[in-house]
């Protein structure tokens, strides 16, 4: 897929469209001060060349000078294609967006290693963070909510790396989904049924799967009376729900001081008189508070995973808690009263979909398993465990 023609042109001025490129160099050297306006730094610019603008022209220019200023400069173009989730830049020719299929590489240059590498650093430098020699990698929020992730040379051998996810703005219902092909229709009234009976639900995935996606259309499903904390490592979920509190963690500064982690987070959220936590992404130790307090009568809630099956979730959970030094036996028993179902989600070609729904509990011998209630091929073909499926059904039905 090449990149539409305005995204298109020499060095770093995706934006720029009919506009000369010259003009851009003049007006980022009157940005740089840090005293110019955008709109002034063109007028001034473009007096100053002696050039003639057409409206086209003066505006694609404008449009460029802002996204130098407080946007992704030449990437801001591709951010904003219809559907886009991801922009992956690996070296000033090597570009790719997923505009909600696949990775597509785009016809654009950046310029020079160099050039990527002052790109990262503004887009840290934006989002509060710093970023260089010393501190060669980076995660960071942009004001427009897009989350940023970079490393420098010499961790990554080409020059520094620029990975942006876009965060999706309209959040999609249920019923969305399903006109989506993301799950059955035969499946809805039961991921209803999870919210309205306050199931403690799971939802795993690889990456990209659309595992905060399903969740955001979940929280949507609460009722509004409810009080709702997520606790993330960098915000995402944006439900429709008109009484949620986000809390967000911290990364030390400079000096190593001032980090917040997820599970001092989960800690406060249960201080916040909650109704549901929500944890956006288990990652570490911070899974046996959410299980501690699953246990201790704040039902309704959810959590993520990054699983390949509903079969490795055992293990999983099990590997992430003994980073807070639980044992397995204490994680079977914490996890099996804790959570109860797992929504699994796949991605196969252009499609998110959820491919299984599992039921959670303990073995003969006592070890912690998931039992896959419901499985969904590919090809949209839908197979059924009775015997847990109807277990599912007296825990949580009707639906």
């Amino acid at each position: 897929m090449s990149a539409p023609a305005s995204l298109l042109g020499s060095a770093p001025a995706s934006l720029l469209g009919s506009a000369p490129a010259s003009l851009l160099d003049d007006v980022r050297s009157r940005l740089a001060t840090g005293r110019t306006p955008p709109g002034v730094a063109v007028r001034d610019a473009v007096r100053e060349s002696g050039r003639v603008l057409g409206s086209d022209a003066l505006r694609d220019l404008e449009r460029a000078a802002a996204a130098e200023l407080t946007g992704a400069g030449p990437l801001q173009g591709l951010l904003e294609l219809p559907g886009v989730t991801d922009v992956l830049v690996n070296g000033p020719r090597d570009v790719w967006v997923d505009q909600g299929s696949r990775l597509r590489r785009v016809d654009l240059d950046l310029g020079t290693p160099a050039a990527v590498r002052s790109l990262a650093v503004r887009l840290a430098a934006l989002g509060g963070q710093r970023l260089d020699d010393a501190c060669p990698t980076v995660d960071a929020r942009l004001p427009d909510g897009t989350r940023l992730h970079a490393v420098l040379e010499p961790l990554a051998e080409a020059g520094a790396v620029i990975s942006l996810r876009v965060l999706r703005t309209r959040v999609l219902g249920l019923d969305e989904l399903v006109a989506g092909g993301a799950l059955p229709a035969a499946w809805s009234g039961l991921l209803r049924s999870l919210v309205r009976r306050r199931a403690n639900v799971l939802i795993s995935g690889g990456t990209g799967t659309g595992k905060t996606t399903l969740l955001a259309a979940l929280l949507s499903l609460v009722p509004a009376t409810e009080r709702v904390v997520t606790v993330e490592e960098a915000r995402e979920l944006r439900p429709h729900h008109p009484h949620v509190v986000h809390l967000a963690a911290r990364r030390a500064n400079v000096e190593g001081a001032g980090a917040v982690d997820l599970a001092g987070l989960v800690r406060n959220a249960l201080r916040m008189r909650p109704d549901r936590i929500v944890l956006g992404e288990c990652r570490g130790a911070e899974v046996r508070e959410v299980l501690m307090a699953m246990n201790t009568g704040h039902d309704g809630g959810f959590a993520t995973l990054h699983a390949n099956a509903v079969g490795v979730v055992p293990a999983r959970l099990e590997a992430l808690a003994g980073l807070a030094g639980m044992t397995r036996e204490a994680v079977a028993a914490q996890a099996a009263g804790a959570i109860d179902v797992v929504l699994h989600l796949r991605r196969s070609r252009d499609v998110r979909y959820l491919a299984e729904i599992g039921l959670v509990g303990r073995d003969a011998g006592g070890e912690l398993e998931v039992r896959t209630a419901a499985r969904r091929a590919p090809d949209g073909d839908v197979t059924v465990d009775p015997g847990a499926w109807d277990e599912l059904a007296r825990r949580f039905g009707p639906w």
